[in-house]
């Protein structure tokens, strides 16, 4: 038959990547990035300068098609394969990254009548504008009793589709009405390459509310929501959901000649981007957790059986890998914490030594951090930049160091900063452990794993875990051309299963990171300490944080 490919695309925050892989060893063939031309949308509205309200993030649709027709043809160039050989393509995608969409399947914001409008445009996942709707959402479903929140940790986040799809009405009702379909991006993607339109149950069971057996949320609980919500789940949210490895449909001969691929090619339903690399780490079995690190962290987990853990995403049986529950967790700032530092926060005295030393200015930060003894900064941090995913799912809340002196350093601050983040994730093991759901092994995969050593031995010694990190850079596009492959299926060359298909593709490197005993016992005080600061600005002793951003908000 010869050599076989599948691409996987991975849609991020800022850009898309598309990677060619070779089915018979998982390794890559070639890869582009298209970078996004609107980037973020957070300030200013494109279409009329407008500027946006306070905790709003917005995208333009546009930007993810160039991806389609840049980096794809660009990765065949390359490889300088047949594009016939190409017999699969998955994609991945932030979520819930959302968008309103008429009956044309056409996004509002690409219309001359609504493009002026700010909720005609996609909300990315990191849109937290809905916090006032899912505090409304919390606290009817627990007076109710309303089962589905229990599978959420007993909080839906204002990232979430019901939340967002709920200000749209309350905010811009024109818009609402406007709206045949409320869509996650990747879903959209996937039916402008096939033609077909359908959901995929990861985004739908994770970011939607959606289950296996009981659907979406019951008509009586939309109704005593918001009169106007009633049918939201069978008219706005209305779609087949497709389990993942299904195979969503095959490239279109119009967008086949864009994309520079054969008509015909096999697309499989869309993942979201941490939980694609999953089997791209190898991991199709429960107790290991795999952390997608990059801006943010996401947390995967497979279990035997369905728990309650507190603020916990979302367990959504079949969600990961066929045969499991799949449970989520995640901080909602990581790697973007570390960049906020060094663009507003470190002094130029720090960037003129680290250019004079022809080094990355993470680079120098890091150097001189892991020169520290642990404990020795006197700091502790709070990792909240972007609000609380878990386990508190609270987006009001904000970051603080305490312990700063007017002899701290920066690299100190920097340092603080990472232990805050694995202090974050240890956070979440013991909130999955206080559940009866099993962390044996910790695996490491996404953009900062392979970037930083310092940033990984904390964690080590943090947890008290040994960790694994993917060999690959690009995991969830590992992921993603896995489930391309068999959406293919193996008489065309992929796979009949991701299970299958991990086996033979997936890779993790030799070296491992094993915490040092010395470290876990300062590490452990200080955890304590964190665990006082997280209940206390957490769990209403003192809401200083939610105070100080009223005043904020009143103010603009």
């Amino acid at each position: 038959m010869g050599k076989k490919y599948a691409i996987g695309i991975d849609y991020g925050t800022q850009s898309g990547r598309a990677v060619l892989v070779d089915l018979s060893n998982g390794f890559e063939v070639a890869e582009h990035v298209t970078a996004y031309r609107h980037h973020v949308i957070d300030e200013r509205l494109p279409s009329t300068g407008a500027r946006l309200e306070s905790d709003w993030a917005l995208q333009h649709p546009a930007d993810y098609m160039e991806v389609l027709e840049q980096s794809v043809p660009a990765v065949l160039l390359q490889a300088g394969i047949d594009p016939a050989d190409v017999i699969g393509l998955g994609i991945d995608f932030t979520a819930c990254t959302m968008l309103p969409i008429d009956t044309e399947g056409t996004p509002l914001c690409l219309q001359d009548a609504y493009k002026d409008h700010p909720h005609s445009w996609v909300k990315l996942w990191k849109h937290h504008a809905a916090q006032d709707e899912a505090n409304l959402i919390n606290e009817l479903a627990a007076r109710r009793g309303e089962s589905f929140l229990a599978r959420y940790g007993g909080k839906l986040s204002s990232e979430w589709m019901l939340a967002k799809v709920w200000q749209v009405l309350n905010e811009a009702p024109d818009i609402y009405e406007r709206t045949d379909r409320f869509v996650e991006a990747a879903d959209w993607v996937v039916a402008e390459m096939t033609g077909r339109f359908v959901r995929n149950s990861c985004t739908a069971g994770y970011k939607a509310t959606w289950h296996k057996r009981d659907g979406y949320p019951s008509r009586e609980f939309l109704a005593a929501l918001d009169p106007r919500l009633a049918d939201l789940a069978e008219t706005k949210l209305r779609g087949d959901v497709l389990p993942l490895g299904s195979k969503a449909g095959e490239l279109t001969a119009a967008m086949a000649e864009r994309m520079g691929l054969a008509a015909g090619t096999a697309v499989a339903v869309a993942v979201i981007d941490a939980h694609a690399g999953v089997p791209g780490v190898g991991v199709v079995t429960p107790g290991k957790l795999v952390m997608a690190m990059g801006t943010s962290t996401c947390h995967l987990l497979l279990g035997h059986e369905e728990k309650e853990v507190e603020g916990m995403c979302g367990v959504v049986e079949d969600g990961i890998i066929p045969g499991y529950y799949g449970y989520e967790a995640g901080q909602s700032a990581v790697g973007d914490i570390f960049e906020w530092y060094v663009e507003e926060a470190v002094p130029g005295y720090v960037r003129d030594e680290a250019e004079r030393e022809g080094v990355n200015i993470h680079v120098y930060l890091e150097r001189k951090a892991s020169e520290l003894a642990v404990g020795e900064s006197g700091l502790l941090a709070l990792d909240w930049w972007n609000g609380n995913r878990s386990v508190l799912v609270d987006t009001d809340l904000t970051g603080t160091i305490v312990g700063l002196t007017l002899l701290t350093k920066p690299w100190e601050i920097y340092r603080v900063l990472l232990e805050a983040t694995a202090f974050g994730t240890r956070k979440i093991i013991e909130a999955f452990h206080g559940s009866g759901v099993e962390v044996n092994e910790l695996y490491a995969c996404g953009g900062l794993p392979q970037k930083n050593r310092l940033f990984m031995q904390i964690y080590a010694d943090v947890t008290n875990r040994e960790i694994k990190v993917a060999a690959s850079k690009q995991t969830p596009a590992i992921g993603a051309a896995m489930f391309g492959a068999v959406a293919a299926g193996a008489d065309r060359g992929g796979y009949d299963s991701v299970v299958d298909a991990a086996e033979r593709m997936a890779r993790v490197q030799e070296e491992t990171f094993r915490p040092i005993p010395a470290n876990v016992a300062v590490y452990d005080k200080l955890y304590a300490e964190y665990n006082e600061l997280h209940d206390y600005y957490g769990r209403g002793a003192n809401d200083v944080m939610k105070r100080l951003k009223a005043i904020k908000e009143s103010s603009l």
